[in-house]
This record gives C-alpha cells, sequence and structure tokens, in this order.
C-alpha cells in the first residue's frame, strides 16, 4: 500500500477505482464524481461490489480509515492505495465533488 496524493487521486480516477468509506452522513457533505461508496463497517459484506482487477484508491475524510481500508484490501488480493489528506484535503484544493 502507498500513500498517494489528491493530485495522483485526480489523475488516476478516470481508469482506477475510487472507494469512499466514510459514513452516510459524511458523504452527504461531497463525494468524488464517480466513487463507489461503502462505509467501512460495511465493507466486508459488500467487498465483492469492488472490482478486484482494478487499481482501488480508498478514501475518507483525513486519511486513517482509508489507509487501514487498503491496508486489508491489499491482504485480500486487491491493489489498493490511500489517498493522503482525505476529503478534507480534496474539498480544500477544489477538487470536484458532487
Amino acid at each position: 500500500m502507498s500513500e498517494i496524493t489528491i493530485t495522483d487521486a485526480e489523475t488516476r480516477r478516470a481508469q482506477d477505482q475510487v472507494l469512499d468509506v466514510r459514513e452516510d452522513f459524511e458523504v452527504a457533505e461531497g463525494m468524488i464524481p464517480g466513487a463507489l461508496h461503502i462505509p467501512m463497517g460495511q465493507l466486508n459484506t459488500r467487498l465483492s461490489e469492488v472490482d478486484q482487477a482494478r487499481p482501488v484508491i480508498v478514501v475518507c475524510r483525513s486519511g486513517n480509515r482509508s489507509a487501514r481500508v487498503a491496508e486489508a484490501l491489499n491482504g485480500a488480493g486487491y491493489t489498493a492505495d490511500t489517498m493522503a489528506g482525505g476529503m478534507t484535503a480534496w474539498q480544500r484544493a477544489g477538487l470536484p465533488t458532487h
């Protein structure tokens, strides 16, 4: 697992999967367009929704939960990175949300 910058995530999101592991109330404040939303607590039961053949960029509010999830995904055979600074950094940089 590596930690990637918001700039790298913005570039990679066209071809890679973005997995948002925040809670519903956090996602209501804005999400990266095209991201798949699976709250961290539901990941075990919804893991089949994540395409194992494509790299995953895991996102949370600040980067703590996403680092844990990326590590677990890598352990399960996925290729996953965490986005440094999370959605806080993404929104501060003025990058697109919906």
